[in-house]
């Protein structure tokens, strides 16, 4: 087997370049507000890519290779979560640095939404942030958290209660 020269990347390492080109900005924002702090978010992106360089051909496979990479970030942060269950976050920078390119940089722009979506279970927040920050359909974000359409309407429905509860509350 022929080896590109060296300073040159493989088709496979070229594609998967393209792929986290054009996915990483959304897996930096959504891993920010699965753990609410820019550090550990990088660190769960770096996490998730490596994985996913790993098994590159078998997320090529994958009828959303953007979903399966999701996947693994939501996998990534529960492990991480589970590590640091005890560590109290608190947001580490203005959140007007974030940057999107849809209307819901207006939403995430408050503290206390962040507060909020800290005080919902993994899977809630998840599913708030697939759902509602990301944009995915019901069956998008049950693809990506692999569970059933009811799952993703049931948590969502609970965890827009809470945080329609503490929110309201001033709980934050």
């Amino acid at each position: 087997m022929k080896h590109p020269p060296a300073g040159t990347a493989s088709g496979e390492e070229h594609d998967f370049r393209v792929f986290v080109q054009g996915i990483a900005a959304s897996l930096h924002r959504t891993a920010y507000l699965l753990c609410g702090d820019w550090y550990l978010a990088d660190d769960l992106v770096q996490e998730t890519l490596a994985r996913a360089y790993s098994h590159w051909r078998k997320v090529q496979r994958a009828d959303s290779p953007s979903a399966y990479v999701r996947r693994i970030l939501i996998n990534e942060s529960r492990r991480s979560w589970r590590r640091n269950r005890n560590v109290t976050v608190h947001p580490d920078v203005d959140l007007a640095d974030i940057t999107a390119v849809d209307m819901s940089d207006e939403v995430v722009n408050r503290d206390e939404l962040l507060q909020a979506l800290q005080s919902l279970s993994a899977r809630q927040r998840a599913t708030v942030v697939l759902r509602f920050l990301e944009g995915l359909s019901e069956r998008e974000t049950a693809a990506v958290l692999g569970c059933s359409e009811g799952t993703v309407k049931s948590q969502t429905s609970r965890a827009l209660i809470k945080l329609k509860s503490v929110l309201n509350r001033g709980d934050i």
